[in-house]
């Protein structure tokens, strides 16, 4: 049995988190931190989980008890929260998977140009093994990670709709990734911004420009030696609680049939793809995916104008955050991927 803690599990992600690791045969819970519920019992923060945890509550954080009690550990914490504690852990020999955007690129520049600030461990941040397991060269490094660093939910999905083009040489420019995501993933402290008067009923652009998570795709080009910049990533809120809906749009000379073909042929062998095509819904939603780890994707190609379209969903705090980092921690300790995760969405919601 592994003993596993989450740090930071008092939000959205930490919850959906425990609610995996509640399903775990092979991982106990020993130890959640969390400021503003610390000693209250976890159904405090999490009332679905009432009865799951019964004896556990939250602690404050102390990098000692990490260390007593564990041997991983689950960061779902701001990045700046990341950087201060992750060094000493890892360096103590606990298995560490953050949640945060903290050692998701590797080059120290690219991390400076998007979050604005000097990485205080660009060694440790190159050497960690970015957690998106449907792309190969990350799949094989995950096996005996010590550091993982869990994919940002909108560029997960994107990463999905352009790995295939991108291994095959068949990828063009410009890329243009349009995405839709739920309340859920700005977390769950309310502000202006997300409160839901503000939001309900709304639809609108944010961080048009510059967004940081398309400087994690860019990351994956140019691990296939792409070196175009003209990748554009353009997210939209959207009032729906959970979910990411990503279109991902670009002009190359194929049909449907080979360009299904490729994406067929990538991701077989990849539980948690669903290739929507031939089906009677093509086109994925991601109501259909609330809960789970599984991301769904379909195609439209306009022969007329050479336009391709790969549209991906998926859950913001499933494969987009809590299930994803669940399913790297058990590649990189030999367990059964699909292990807490293997669970049908759920329907109507």
């Amino acid at each position: 049995m592994v003993r596993v803690c989450v740090v930071g599990g008092s939000g959205y992600t930490g919850g959906e988190l425990l609610r995996y690791l509640s399903m775990h045969r092979e991982a106990e819970v020993k130890y959640v931190t969390s400021r503003e519920y610390a000693g209250k019992p976890i159904h405090f923060a999490h009332p679905n989980l009432k009865g799951f945890y019964k004896g556990l509550r939250f602690e404050n954080l102390s990098v000692d008890k990490i260390l007593g009690l564990c041997d991983a550990v689950f960061f779902s914490t701001p990045l700046e929260v990341s950087l201060e504690y992750i060094p000493k852990v890892v360096e103590s020999g606990v298995k560490v998977i953050d949640l945060s955007p903290a050692f998701r690129l590797k080059d120290p520049d690219l991390f400076k140009a998007y979050y604005e600030i000097e990485h205080k461990a660009p060694d440790l941040a190159r050497r960690a093994v970015y957690g998106l397991p449907e792309i190969h060269i990350y799949r094989e490094a995950l096996r005996g990670a010590s550091l993982i660093a869990s994919p940002g939910c909108n560029a997960t999905a994107a990463i999905i709709s352009i790995y295939p083009l991108a291994y095959t040489k068949k990828i063009s420019y410009p890329v243009v990734i349009d995405v839709k995501a739920g309340s859920s993933e700005a977390g769950a402290k309310p502000t202006p911004w997300d409160h839901h008067p503000e939001r309900a009923s709304s639809t609108r652009p944010y961080s048009p420009k510059g967004h940081r998570h398309v400087a994690e795709v860019l990351q994956l080009l140019r691990e296939f030696g792409e070196s175009d910049d003209r990748v554009s990533l353009i997210p939209h809120a959207v009032p729906i609680v959970r979910g990411v809906l990503s279109s991902t749009h670009l002009y190359i000379d194929i049909d449907e049939q080979e360009l299904v073909k490729i994406y067929v042929e990538r991701y077989a062998g990849s539980p948690f793809i669903r290739i929507l095509w031939g089906s009677p819904t093509p086109y994925p939603d991601p109501k259909n995916l609330v809960g789970t780890n599984i991301a769904d994707i379909g195609f439209a190609v306009e022969e007329r104008a050479r336009r391709v379209s790969i549209f991906v969903a998926l859950d913001n705090l499933g494969k987009g955050a809590a299930g994803q980092a669940l399913q790297a921690f058990n590649i990189s300790l030999g367990i059964d991927e699909r292990e807490g995760l293997w669970i049908p969405p759920t329907r109507p919601v």
